[in-house]
């Protein structure tokens, strides 16, 4: 009999160097482990490699030591890894899930927009997120009435590309932003009182949708802002459970924690005890974790077959928990950099472990 296959969708440039061993932030050696764990055959896939036509799929599989591609039947479970938003690639998922195969994290890429509207429905976990509003003229005006510190955030982007800062000193208004040709430097702009926002930022908030959000006074070490890296995932019993988690620190003088901005990444618990007493930090990282965890079991009530989220928790000064964003491709390598390997392995296990549950709950997972 052939092996239980699951497949993993890469994108394009992940795909391309799977037959050279060179896949980016993607750790196949750890899907094989993984998967060989719970009797399963990882093989690696684009869309297109999909023929819904003939049931068959080009894939790669690992062979004594060496990937080769191969043709096979469709896998039946696929854990998508790879980002889709043109309207031919979402409609050919729907196709496929028409005809009995199950994508899950089929849409990783929620924009920020609509899952703060989504917990803003929740009783509870509104409590929990920062004030937040769309990106217009008015609504930043009526935001700057309200809050010193402001973030301006593009709804889809991801580890903190096009992110601004609107911060109000003693000498008013000043708009931190990275120029285009120095994509590692900060530039800061005054602010007119009279237009306090420049033509080029309305420009860009009418092409792009941005968010405009409070800055959180969130904590700190050395004068650093952090906040915490929550896993959360679906495993072999088809329930959510936080694999782990660990803080990211922002680089000094920085105000962006994003390990892709120059963050830092810690184990969380002892950095916390360094930052708080130590019921305190005992108790924001449970709650930190319990505030994940329910996010992601109601978000997946929401949207359809969800398993695998990062969730990016702010911490404040006197330990208050806040919802940043919730990440629907986490890029795990931050266990690694807080030399957390097992961990790291682990945040690609459960996807496995979840992928052995589907095929063994042929009516699908639970909400």
């Amino acid at each position: 009999m052939p092996p239980d296959y699951v497949g993993i969708l890469l994108n394009a440039k992940a795909h391309q160097g799977a037959g050279k061993g060179r896949t980016g932030q993607e750790a196949l050696p750890f899907y094989e482990e993984a998967a060989a764990r719970y009797d399963l055959k990882p093989c690696y896939l684009r869309l297109d490699d999909i023929h819904p036509e003939s049931d068959k799929s080009l894939v790669y599989l690992k062979e004594n030591d060496r990937f080769r591609k191969a043709l096979i039947e469709t896998p039946p479970v696929i854990h998508n890894r790879a980002i889709y938003k043109a309207p031919s690639a979402l409609g050919k998922i729907r196709g496929l899930q028409q005809q009995g195969i199950t994508i899950y994290n089929h849409n990783n890429r929620y924009g920020k927009d609509e899952i703060h509207r989504l917990l803003a429905e929740h009783p509870r976990l509104s409590y929990h997120l920062p004030a937040s509003l769309r990106a217009t003229p008015g609504n930043i005006g009526l935001m700057m009435q309200r809050y010193s510190d402001l973030l301006l955030k593009p709804a889809s982007a991801s580890v903190g590309r096009g992110i601004m800062r609107l911060k109000l000193d003693n000498r008013g208004w000043c708009l931190l932003y990275k120029g285009r040709r120095t994509v590692d430097r900060w530039k800061a702009l005054r602010l007119d009182k009279r237009t306090p926002l420049p033509i080029w930022v309305k420009r860009r908030i009418t092409q792009i949708p941005y968010l405009i959000q409070e800055r959180l006074p969130l904590a700190e070490t050395d004068g650093r802002p952090l906040d915490v890296r929550v896993t959360v995932q679906r495993g072999l019993t088809g329930d959510w459970g936080v694999t782990g988690l660990y803080a990211k620190v922002s680089a000094p003088g920085r105000f962006l924690s994003n390990l892709a901005q120059g963050g830092s990444a810690f184990p969380a618990d002892s950095l916390f005890r360094r930052i708080f007493p130590p019921s305190t930090a005992a108790r924001v990282l449970a709650d930190s974790q319990t505030v994940a965890l329910a996010a992601a079991a109601y978000l997946s009530g929401r949207l359809p077959l969800l398993a695998d989220l990062g969730m990016d928790i702010g911490i404040t000064n006197d330990g208050r928990i806040y919802i940043i964003e919730c990440n629907g491709r986490d890029q795990r390598y931050g266990f690694r950099k807080a030399g957390m390997n097992e961990i790291w392995f682990d945040t690609y296990q459960q996807p496995m472990a979840f992928a052995r549950y589907l095929l063994q709950h042929h009516s699908g997972p639970r909400g």
